[in-house]
């Protein structure tokens, strides 16, 4: 049986989250989004709050929050700076390999830092040359008796030039694409690891981004979370896991420009009247709104369906591809009903704007979701109606009348135009398109 309200718990958990937002995040976004800086004490007051690594299971020292609560807390806060959100999450996304892994010492040492320390994660598969291939990792880890040796580079690592642990993903061989990957949990004060300088970007200003690069990092055995071949499924599973928070991201951001918008639209006047009372400006926000309830709704069905150890690939994927494209099409919009002063930095528009603009390329570009959904469909998806060639669509005769025809006669489907022949046996020829009587197939009536 479908439900779709909130628990007691989870409504005090998303209004506790509204309150930190709007007390100690919003407060503080546009001062560091101009200095392009992360405010380290948010994310610390985050982690005291609970919001941070909340969904590390209890027997690891954390709160064993669900996906959904997650999703909760993220669209609070994405609501108020989406850049922030991503460094407050980011912790989840980098232990998540650590968690999916069957590292059990690894987990219990670990888990047990960020929950109870607020030590933070950060998550690097991409690399200079390399984003959404993942199976074209190009950073090197080979062998050395119980250890790896490490060289190479990675980059675009959100949280990187904060971070305390690093889930990395490497390769034993480049030309072996996936079969060769493997992970590793590393400690940010390791010999050889070095973080570049923070990466100046358009947008999500308020979190740290930043190149890391690895000589002769020594990984040690208990340090190991996938053995090659092992880490390009550990990739895709914590994506499955991750991605709808994602969406969360832009349900939040895409909610706070609807929000400005419905304030803005209230008090501004033109031609004598406000501009809420103009049929176009009503619809726009009609519009904003369906589509943000709309990318609420799948991400609360692919995160549930995670909290219920379910396969939620296909879910994550649409989730992740539906509500980024809402978030950039809601803020532009906003932008739009604000006019000019959208435009300016003294509104949040033109914040909002630049932050949900990366949403639709980390974690798995727009056009990578596509493709997942487009391989599901070619290969697995099961339809519940008949093949094409198996329609008899009966317009001749009345297949519910037990004196027609079709009650003593054979129906045939020509399987190159469709036309629907009654009698024992196929024409010799197809009347519409001249095919012969080869190509078609006898149908059931029923």
């Amino acid at each position: 049986m479908l439900g779709f309200h909130l628990t007691s718990e989870q409504l005090s958990l998303q209004k506790t989250a509204r309150q930190f937002a709007l007390t100690r995040v919003l407060p503080v976004a546009w001062y560091y989004d101009e200095k392009d800086e992360t405010p380290l004490q948010v994310i610390r007051e985050a982690f005291e709050a609970g919001f941070v690594g909340a969904d590390i299971p209890e027997e690891y020292g954390g709160k064993g929050l669900g996906l959904v609560e997650s999703a909760l807390i993220t669209e609070e806060i994405a609501a108020t700076c989406p850049g922030l959100a991503t460094s407050i999450f980011d912790t989840s996304l980098g232990m998540e390999p650590l968690l999916l892994s069957a590292n059990n010492a690894a987990k219990k040492h670990y888990l047990r830092q960020i929950a109870e320390k607020g030590k933070l994660a950060a998550f690097a598969t991409s690399e200079p040359t390399m984003g959404s291939d993942v199976a074209g990792i190009r950073c090197q880890a080979s062998a050395d008796g119980q250890e790896y040796i490490l060289n190479g580079t990675k980059y675009w690592i959100t949280n990187g030039g904060i971070a305390d642990y690093l889930s990395v993903f490497a390769t034993v061989d480049p030309k072996s694409r996936h079969k060769g990957i493997c992970a590793f949990f590393l400690e940010m004060d390791w010999p050889g690891i070095t973080v570049g300088r923070t990466i100046p970007k358009m947008g999500q200003r308020c979190s740290n981004t930043v190149g890391i690069n690895f000589k002769n990092v020594r990984v040690p055995k208990a340090n190991i979370l996938a053995e090659p071949g092992d880490g390009f499924v550990l990739a895709m599973k914590t994506f499955a896991r991750t991605r709808p928070i994602i969406g969360s991201f832009g349900v939040g951001a895409a909610r706070a420009a609807l929000e400005y918008s419905l304030d803005y639209v209230k008090k501004r006047q033109a031609f004598g009247a406000p501009i809420a009372g103009f049929q176009a400006i009503q619809f726009k926000l009609a519009e904003m709104y369906q589509k943000i309830e709309t990318s609420r709704l799948l991400t609360w069905k692919a995160a549930w369906e995670s909290d219920q150890q379910l396969d939620n690939t296909v879910s994550a994927s649409i989730t992740k591809l539906y509500a980024t494209e809402t978030a950039l099409e809601v803020v532009n919009e906003a932008l739009q009903i604000f006019g000019g002063y959208g435009y300016t930095k003294m509104f949040p528009l033109e914040k909002l704007l630049r932050d949900v603009r990366l949403l639709r390329i980390y974690e798995g570009t727009s056009e990578i979701q596509r493709l997942i959904l487009s391989d599901y469909l070619l290969k697995k998806y099961q339809p519940g109606l008949p093949p094409l060639e198996d329609l008899a669509l009966h317009r001749q005769n009345d297949p519910l009348d037990p004196q027609a025809p079709p009650a003593t006669d054979t129906t045939w489907r020509c399987r190159i135009c469709g036309h629907v022949h009654y009698g024992e046996e196929p024409p010799e020829e197809c009347p519409y398109c001249f095919f012969a009587g080869s190509a078609f197939k006898e149908v059931t009536t029923g």
